[in-house]
């Protein structure tokens, strides 16, 4: 059963996660950063540091959001960024941001369906989403859309969260992302569904071992995880196969 930020309403889940993200987008940095303290900022760090390697010159961000992880790939010096999402809202604020920081000439932010993406095949040589997969309304549809556009040998690198596995981390963690994260949200942001909607996808997402299964169902091949921050968040990393 598929998790829904507003389950009153009968829109699908894809329709759903659009408009959350357009009613918190003003906020959504903030809260990125202050419910993380500014953790996610180095999360980023290490997954562009494992995309460098790769030498990409064009990069496909999958639902960019406010594009942090766009602008935070322009050091590795890629040609071009390309960031999509279904938020409006998000690609706004996004926008504004890439022009403030004098990027707009690499990164090219659009409202595309990561679920279609308006691209053909093998485009790109590398792909990168944070914190965007586990809002797919079909996972494996997603991830195939985007092994589709990726050059043979691409690496795809995925930044999310997961869930700490230790105790008393484990409890402590449950408790901050199911109390005290969402009563932080509600009073930012205004919206009483979004950071439970959070908490929930979290919880359901196939982190881990589960995860790398789906990346190798879909066409993934050799796969790797990186787990952060006592496992809070999870970098993973798939790559297109050569041939």
């Amino acid at each position: 059963m598929a998790v829904l930020p507003y389950k009153e309403s009968a829109d699908n889940k894809k329709k759903q996660v659009a408009g959350m993200f357009d009613n918190i987008s003003r906020h959504y940095d903030l809260l990125n950063h202050l419910l993380s303290l500014n953790i996610d900022k180095s999360w980023r760090r290490k997954a562009i540091n494992l995309l460098k390697s790769y030498n990409p010159l064009s990069i496909l961000d999958v639902a960019t959001g406010t594009a942090d992880f766009a602008i935070s790939a322009c050091r590795i010096l890629p040609e071009k960024i390309t960031g999509i999402d279904i938020s409006e809202g998000m690609l706004s604020a996004g926008r504004e941001k890439v022009a403030n920081k004098g990027l707009s000439g690499t990164i090219e932010l659009i409202c595309a369906d990561s679920e279609n993406l308006p691209f053909p095949d093998k485009t790109y040589d590398a792909a990168l989403a944070a914190f965007g997969v586990r809002n797919f309304e079909n996972l494996e549809a997603g991830l195939s859309e985007v092994l589709r556009v990726l050059k043979a040998g691409a690496p795809f690198v995925i930044l999310e969260f997961s869930k700490p596995g230790k105790t008393p981390f484990k409890q402590v963690y449950s408790a901050y992302f199911k109390y005290v994260l969402p009563f932080i949200g509600r009073i930012v942001s205004s919206d009483r569904s979004a950071y439970t909607y959070l908490h929930d996808s979290v919880v359901v997402f196939p982190y881990g071992k589960n995860f790398l299964e789906i990346l190798g169902k879909v066409g993934f091949e050799n796969t790797t995880m990186y787990p952060l921050t006592f496992g809070v968040a999870t970098i993973y990393i798939g790559h297109k196969p050569k041939s």
